[in-house]
């Protein structure tokens, strides 16, 4: 599960924008002393931080400067401040992207998941995952038992979803975090295709001898234990 920071003063605005992004999956964390907002991003240590521009005390471009100071850490100005000047700060002082407000939280998550995708997978594709006898090798996209020769391929939808549910382990992954990560710029991940590539990887796994490896935990998601 990506967490999230949340630097919003305005109370109702923060709660309404948690509430949806927990919906879609991501743990979200909200400031409420915005004398230590650095204090905090080192504390919780998010996966992406949502940084307003008009925060008391010091403005969003202030704190941008002091994370990029010491994170690469994906940040996304959320502002109602839409000069052109105003984006150009933005992005000058290391933001990602500078969403102005009123917005779509349609828009915000695919904003994030559009993040994650670039900095996170990108960053995993050499990575090996282990859950007690199965081995996952994420840049290869093949699984197989540890003790055992024989390897199965994942297709890309496959490789996404194990990748997910492994890096979340013994945590219940929502059905909509797993179809916001399948989801690409062409086309919109429907509920069923979610439960069709599900499907072949649950055979695929099954084959190497791990049976009920992916659990469902029904109305919520998935869950692997290990």
């Amino acid at each position: 599960m990506y967490r999230i920071l949340l630097v919003e003063d305005d109370i109702d605005l923060s709660k309404e924008i948690a509430l949806a992004l927990e919906k879609w999956g991501f743990k979200v964390e909200l400031i409420d002393d915005f004398e230590i907002v650095l204090d905090e991003f080192v504390d919780k240590k998010p996966d992406v931080v949502l940084l307003d521009v008009n925060l008391p005390l010091y403005n969003g471009f202030y704190w941008c400067e002091k994370i990029r100071a010491i994170s690469n850490v994906p940040l996304i100005f959320l502002s109602s401040r839409d000069s052109d000047m105003d984006l150009i700060m933005g992005i000058n002082n290391g933001a990602d992207d500078y969403i102005t407000k009123p917005f779509s939280i349609d828009i915000l998550v695919t904003k994030i998941n559009g993040i994650i995708r670039r900095v996170y997978n990108y960053s995993d594709s050499n990575s090996i995952l282990y859950c007690e006898d199965l081995m996952f090798d994420v840049g290869k996209g093949i699984i197989k038992h540890k003790y055992k020769d024989k390897s199965i391929e994942l297709t890309k939808n496959e490789i996404k979803i194990l990748t997910l549910l492994l890096k979340n382990k013994n945590r219940v992954v929502s059905r909509e975090s797993l179809m916001m990560t399948l989801w690409d710029n062409d086309e919109f991940v429907t509920d069923n295709a979610l439960t069709v590539n599900m499907n072949r990887l649950r055979s695929k796994v099954k084959e190497l001898g791990f049976d009920d490896f992916i659990k469902t935990k029904k109305g919520i998601g998935y869950i692997i234990q290990c």
